[in-house]
């Protein structure tokens, strides 16, 4: 990175950032208190308005949201007459999974090989770290030139909306001239890019009933009708034979235009085994990126280990469908149910509820705010030039508050570039990244205040 009093700052802070990324990873905030505590979640969201009390942030609050989980407010006066910046991250994260399976602990940050590794890391707590390190930088250089609002989310891995309600409830709290959203990530390490889409998400829990109780399968199997296949028969019509998606009624063909996706690194970053093929049609970012995709997430049969010879009587499963901009969140989860029930087999009793949604986005990328994030990327990033890239999952937010506040600018990036490997097993950030992707946000605040 060329040499600039930023960077500089930033990089001699970046050891402190490290050290604070720990203490935030150490909080099991999954926002799911049927698994994990809700004193984790707690205890993340008072460690960061601390933070921002310690860097002189007023009306710091922790908002109880509709949801039942909390969210961190914060708010850090500029000059008179500046422009308002709004900086989100989230410091709720997904359940670790087997936890047995991580090669160090998921909520211990471990640093191995020049990366950080912890559940976390770079979805979203990272971003946490990211706006703290580049307000600090500016801080230590001439002060920050804009008023700064932050926001950190309690609850954005699991969709349930508390977030999105309280903005609605209270339009004023996060009404800002350009909101820059920490929780997306460039398209590989080292080149700097900006999110211009997301895919929308719904989730459908789906029941399917046909007996009483379960029966032996040697005395019935055959002709008393089971569940469980009933519902993977269910759940094969979401698919073709090649992998797409089909749910009735829901069949937009639409493309990507902008940065392609090659098909080999593709399989290098997703970590498909050698000689299975990749699903669908068409290039990999339309489908990653413009087209709907559906994943079963979960089902509840018996498992193997202890499974006895039965005919099982229910079955159920959750299902989520990703959708591009300009489908509706809410119309596809419509569709979705109804696809489900009408292909239930042999009469058997089914019940579908929708659990969760987001609606897709799509950002204005000629607005004067890309213009000062690509010359700071330019900086951050020297020889290299800001892409334009779609993310397949959902930040439901986004709509929220674009629906609010229609003349903010709003900008996506973030730390979660494809070996972060964020949802799974060893979820990393790069340190290097990081550091850059500081230095772009402080250096982009500088541009737009002057913009």
């Amino acid at each position: 990175m060329s040499s600039n009093p930023v960077a500089e700052t930033v990089a001699a802070l970046l050891p402190r950032a490290q050290a604070e990324l720990a203490e935030l990873v150490a909080f099991k905030s999954v926002a799911d208190f049927a698994q994990f505590p809700k004193s984790e979640s707690e205890g993340a969201a008072n460690w960061v308005a601390d933070a921002l009390r310690a860097e002189d942030f007023v009306d710091v609050a922790v908002l109880d949201t509709p949801d039942g989980t909390q969210s961190v407010y914060g708010c850090l006066p500029g000059p008179e007459g500046a422009r308002t910046v709004l900086l989100y991250a989230h410091y709720d994260v997904q359940p670790p999974l087997d936890e047995s399976a991580w090669t160090t602990p998921p909520f211990e940050l471990t640093e191995r090989d020049g990366r950080w590794y912890g559940r976390g890391a770079a979805d979203c707590k990272g971003g946490v770290i990211m706006h703290l390190l580049a307000l600090r930088a500016l801080k230590a250089n001439g002060g920050v030139p804009v008023h700064v609002k932050v926001i950190a989310e309690g609850s954005e891995e699991m969709g349930t909306g508390g977030l999105e309600r309280y903005a609605e409830q209270h339009p004023e709290l996060l009404e800002a001239d350009t909101i820059v959203i920490g929780d997306a990530g460039n398209f590989r390490v080292g080149l700097p890019t900006v999110t211009t889409t997301l895919r929308g998400m719904t989730l459908v829990r789906v029941q399917i009933d046909t007996l009483q109780g379960n029966l032996h399968s040697g005395q019935f199997g055959g002709a008393a009708p089971d569940a469980l296949a009933a519902l993977i028969r269910v759940l094969d019509s979401l698919r073709a034979a090649d992998g797409s998606t089909t749910v009735d009624g829901l069949a937009p063909e639409t493309g990507w235009e902008g940065l392609e996706y090659d098909e080999g690194q593709f399989r290098k970053d997703a970590k498909v085994l050698d000689g299975v093929g990749l699903i669908g049609d068409g290039s990999v970012a339309d489908r990653i990126w413009a087209r709907p995709a559906v994943t079963v997430l979960g089902i509840d049969c018996p498992p193997v280990v202890g499974a006895t010879p039965s005919v099982q009587a229910s079955a159920r499963a959750l299902v989520s469908l990703r959708v591009p901009p300009g489908v509706d969140a809410a119309e596809a989860s419509k569709l979705l149910q109804a696809h489900l029930e009408a292909h239930t087999p042999w009469g058997a009793r089914v019940t579908t509820e929708p659990v969760g949604q987001g609606q897709p986005f799509r950002a204005d990328t000629s607005s004067p705010a890309y213009q000062a994030m690509a010359d700071a990327m330019a900086v951050a990033y020297p020889g290299e030039t800001m892409q334009y890239a779609g993310q397949g999952g959902s930040i439901p937010l986004c709509n929220t508050l674009a629906s609010l506040y229609p003349q903010a600018e709003i900008l996506l990036i973030g730390l979660s570039e494809p070996e972060a490997q964020i949802h799974a097993v060893d979820e990393s950030v790069s340190p290097e990244e990081l550091e850059r992707l500081s230095v772009a946000e402080a250096l982009f605040l500088r541009n737009y205040a002057a913009g």
